[in-house]
């Protein structure tokens, strides 16, 4: 497991990618909850806009995840902790004020950027004079 990658997959890569080809400039790997500490793929911190880019298998997508046989509720319960954690995340996070985004790994860094450059957008014209 030491050899799986928690940040710049290829998921967050192409987002980042497609965020920066239409114009916006982010901070990434940014914690926004300490105790514990929770970290954003993506955050626009001014803004309060959080981006999380969740591996399908680690995080269940309801499309993707696939239920391994071996060592089975090991990673049943380790999966649905990392729902509970993702829960948590965002209810605190709306609690302070954040707009949270969620995206599966698997979905178009297209569709995801263009929500994302939505509500930045919102966020800005809402914060301007």
């Amino acid at each position: 497991m030491k050899k799986i990658r928690q940040r710049d997959t290829s998921a967050e890569l192409a987002l980042r990618s497609e965020l920066h080809a239409r114009g916006l400039r982010y901070r990434i790997q940014v914690p926004v909850l300490s105790k514990p500490r929770r970290v954003a793929d993506v955050a626009f911190k001014r803004l309060r806009v959080a981006v999380f880019v969740d591996g399908c298998f680690w995080h269940g997508c309801p499309q993707h995840a696939t239920w391994p046989k071996q060592n089975a509720e090991f990673w049943r319960e380790k999966i649905l902790a990392n729902q509970r954690r993702d829960r948590d995340t965002d209810k605190r996070l709306r609690a302070e004020g954040w707009e949270v985004v969620r995206a599966w790994a698997h979905e178009s860094p297209e569709r995801v950027a263009a929500k994302v450059v939505s509500i930045v957008e919102n966020r800005r014209e809402k914060l301007s004079p």
